[in-house]
Order: structure tokens, then sequence, then C-alpha cells
């Protein structure tokens, strides 16, 4: 039976005592008194001061979600002296884990430099830096910083667990071997995960995001577990400065405003930083950690494509087959024929008739949707049919003068040698950084210069928001489809074929010869 929970001010004002006795450690709070703010201070009183009947703590899972640069490390480190030293657990055990050592260390380096600068508590407490670990020999405590490795991991008897930036864990399984049973022998084991939102939403730190949501939004009930998240949602404007104070607790105390409106200046001048400011900045989910197409400047150029205009103008191909039951994607490329004109976009899209619902199902993408309104085409079966692909494109060569099609050179032999015996004449492309990184630096700039007229067309529209770019040292870059953790088949035949029409474009040889290769 679920005992009934109230508010034991003493035993709250005990831990905020506590923690406002010790120091900060950086910047220019070194220091000075740890006054704990407002948003901190709650904390603190809900962990410590919300008990059951019997007096022990309510909440045994902590998981708070917010920005850099709130005091993330700073609290971490404080929770987990008040657990070695004042929590009156016998044998305490507390850990400090992350994805690796060094981060780890992290908190731990925080909480030693807070140690040193107390005197009652330095001399209670014996400091292994070797082996980053804190000892309160009075009590046959401490506080040991793991490595992430789990094999070693089991059977500690966990008293406090300080989980750091759980959002780059590679998997979850150090987060069950330290969560699962490992407090078990403990009455009131705390484990407190303090993380900034991350980007995979395939992860044990999404799943926790998703807990938290789902507790605050009264959709679930736990009342072991207590959620705190200081973010923006996918619907908020990352623009509006009355956002950035929702998701920055701090804002105007640890952290300047002034510095946030140079990271968003720059963000919005570099498309490869927008990610980046509103995962760290503003603690948002977003896809991938370097989105690559500013979607804004994309829904931009939308301008209307007339298929009457195009009629018999010359054009360039690009095909992504994929496999066959997966997405197919070919796109033709219309070059400018003068100064007046822009690159005009004609995406075509295939999947497997049999297995559509099922990938509505399970990818949560509107494919059915898109197939209704025609910018999906299905073929009959359960894998494309490439014989009907073939057909179609024969019958798109004979109204626009389609001059080449490039392929993947990895892609299906015999469609190609099928399309060429159709009097195509059929290039293969290599999908490494020589041949993806000029056309996809010049696809951005087209874009960027608003040159570029797509019509808005959602398939291709969804392709291009989910594009994860990988680059070398030398600044080239490619599509990388093992980190995009949705499709972009279009976005490559986009670009395979977008350079073809600039390599040829007005006969005149390539614009890559003729300035160079942008570099961003």
């Amino acid at each position: 039976m679920l005992q009934t929970s109230h508010y034991d001010e003493t035993k709250a004002d005990r831990a905020v005592n506590f923690i406002q006795c010790l120091k900060h450690t950086k910047g220019r709070w070194a220091g000075k008194p740890f006054e704990l703010i407002a948003w901190q201070e709650q904390i603190i009183r809900d962990l410590f001061g919300i008990v059951k009947a019997d007096g022990t703590r309510q909440f045994l899972t902590a998981y708070i979600e917010l920005p850099k640069k709130q005091g993330k490390s700073e609290l971490a480190a404080a929770i987990a002296l008040y657990l070695l030293f004042a929590d009156k657990e016998p044998s305490a055990e507390v850990y400090g884990c992350a994805a690796d050592r060094q981060q780890a260390s992290i908190v731990f380096d925080v909480a030693t430099q807070m140690l040193k600068q107390s005197s009652a508590l330095s001399r209670r407490a014996k400091i292994v830096g070797s082996t980053k670990r804190i000892v309160y020999p009075n009590q046959a405590s401490y506080y040991q910083v793991l490595s992430a490795e789990t094999s070693t991991k089991h059977g500690y008897n966990v008293s406090g667990l300080i989980f750091d930036e759980i959002h780059i864990q590679p998997n979850r399984k150090l987060y069950d071997v330290m969560t699962k049973g490992s407090g078990d022998a403990r009455t009131q084991p705390l484990f407190f995960i303090i993380t900034t939102a991350g980007t995979d939403r395939n992860s044990i730190c999404y799943e926790l995001h998703q807990k938290s949501n789902d507790l605050l939004e009264n959709r679930k009930i736990d009342p072991t577990f207590y959620p705190v998240l200081y973010g923006i949602s996918d619907e908020d404007d990352w623009t509006d400065e009355a956002n950035w104070y929702k998701a920055n607790p701090s804002l105007g105390i640890t952290i300047d405003i002034e510095k946030v409106r140079i990271a968003f200046n720059s963000a919005k001048e570099n498309p490869a930083e927008e990610n980046v400011f509103r995962q760290l900045r503003l603690n948002q989910w977003v896809k991938q950690s370097i989105r690559w197409m500013p979607m804004n400047k994309w829904d931009e150029c939308a301008f209307p494509v007339s298929l009457d205009n195009l009629q018999d103008r010359e054009c360039y191909g690009g095909l992504d087959l994929s496999s066959t039951t997966d997405i197919t994607a070919f796109v033709l490329v219309f070059p400018p024929r003068d100064e007046t004109e822009r690159y005009e976009i004609l995406p075509f899209f295939w999947l497997p008739e049999e297995t559509l619902s099922l990938r509505v199902r399970r990818d949560h993408v509107p494919y059915d949707v898109w197939e209704q309104q025609g910018y999906v085409k299905t073929t009959e079966g359960n894998v494309v049919h490439y014989g009907f692909i073939e057909t179609f494109i024969e019958e798109l060569g004979t109204r626009y003068n389609i001059k080449e099609i490039a392929f993947d050179r990895w892609g299906a032999v015999q469609m190609v040698q099928n399309l060429e015996g159709m009097g195509f004449t059929v290039v293969p492309f290599g999908q490494g950084y020589k041949d993806m990184s000029p056309p996809s630096k010049e696809l951005m700039k087209l874009v960027l210069e608003k040159k570029l007229a797509h019509g808005g067309n959602p398939v291709l529209r969804w392709m291009m928001d989910n594009i994860f770019i990988k680059s070398d040292p030398a600044g080239n870059i490619k599509p990388d489809k093992e980190k995009s953790t949705e499709k972009i088949d279009g976005a490559v035949a986009l670009i395979m074929a977008l350079d073809r029409a600039i390599r040829h474009k007005d006969d005149g040889g390539s614009v890559y010869d003729n300035r160079g290769i942008l570099v961003f």
C-alpha cells in the first residue's frame, strides 16, 4: 500500500543549510557562499523535504534537464557532498557516472574544490585524486567516480548516484546497472540525473525525458520519480527572447543575456550552429547534433514550379534507388536559362504498395497522406518495382529533355543498363566527399540566395530536414545516411542532379572550374 507523503521543513532546511555553507568554485563566483537560486532551492527542498509517513524520502530518482551554464555541476557536486556527509546513511556509497570517466570527473572535481574550501568537511575527509575518490572514514563512506564500462558495475550498494549528461550515453546499459536493484539494500537511495537535452530520440535519456513529460502532464503516475524540465518545446519560437528565459532559469544570474544574444546571432549567420544553440542554450531536443539545412530558408524557396513551362526544357536527373523495400527517389533539376530564372526542382518518390500502411504505423510518417496528395507513388507488391520506375522515367523523357541521369555507383546495375537502353546518358556518382561536397555546398548557396524553386514538396522538405552532414578535416561535407535519423534519399538525388546541372550550365564547363569550390 502506497504511503502518504508530507513536507518536513526541518529536513528540507537541513539540506538547504548544508549546501549554502559550501562555496562556489568557478569564475566570478569562486570562493563566494553557495546561495541557492530559487529553482535550485525548490529542487533541494522537494527532494529532501518531501517524505513518506515513515520519514524516508518519497523521491528516489530525480531527472533534471536544463541548458548549459545554469550551475549544473555545482548543484550536482553539492548534492553528492550532502549524500556523503550529512544524509545519515551508514557506510554511504555515492557514485559519479557519465559517458566517460573524464565527464564524470567534472562534478567530482567541483566537489573536491568545495570540500577544500570547507574546514569542517576537509578535516573529516580524505581525497584520493588518483582514483577520483573522497573518503569519509568516520562513517566508512565514500564518493567514487566510475569509468564508463558496465561489466564491473554489478554488486554495488548504491546510496547515492550522480549521473551527469546522460544524453551522451551510447546505450542504456550503464543506467540500468546503476539503478536497477543496486539500491535495494538502502532505505532511501537517491539517483540524481542531471543533463542537457540530447539529439537521439531512441536513447535512455529521451525515455526519461518522455517519462518526465508524462508525469508533469499527469499522463502517468510514479510518486518516486521527480521530474524537472527547463527548455523549449518543438512548437516554441527559438528566436523569441522570452523563450530564452523560459529555458534558462539562471539567465541574468549565472549567465548574461548578452552572451546568449552573441551565440544566437552566430547561429543565425551559420546554419550549422542553429541546432547547437537550440540544444545547448535552449535545451530543445533536436534531430541531430549538426543540422545542415536551415528550414526557414528552405521554405522561402517554395516558389511555384509550372509543369507546362518546363515542357521540353533541358534538365538533369538524380536517382537514389536505396533498396527494393525502401524509398526510391528520382529528382529532375532544370537549370536557369538566364539571370531572371531559378533552378527548378521536380522530385518523384516510390514505395511498395503493400508496406505503405505498415510504414505509416512504424515510422510515424504520413506516407499515406502524401500518396493521396500525389507526392508519393506506389508500385505493386511488397518491394519497389524497378520496371515501373524505368517506364515512368522513360515517359518523363518524352516531356523533358533529360540530358543526364546521375546515380549512386553502388546502385542497381540492371536498372542502369535498362535506362541506357532507352537512350539515356547515365553517369555514376560517388557518395564520398570528392563527389558530394561541391554540389552540397552549391545547394546551400542557392537556397540562401533564393535561387532555387522546389514548389514546397512536403516529402522533399521532410528529407531535407532530416539531413545530418558529415565533414572531413579539409572542410568537405557530405550527407551522412548512417547518422541521419530519417530518410534523405530525395535530398541525395537532388544533390546528384544539381551537380550535373551545374557542371553543364551553358555548356561552358564546370562552375567549379571558373570560381573554385565554395567553403562555408
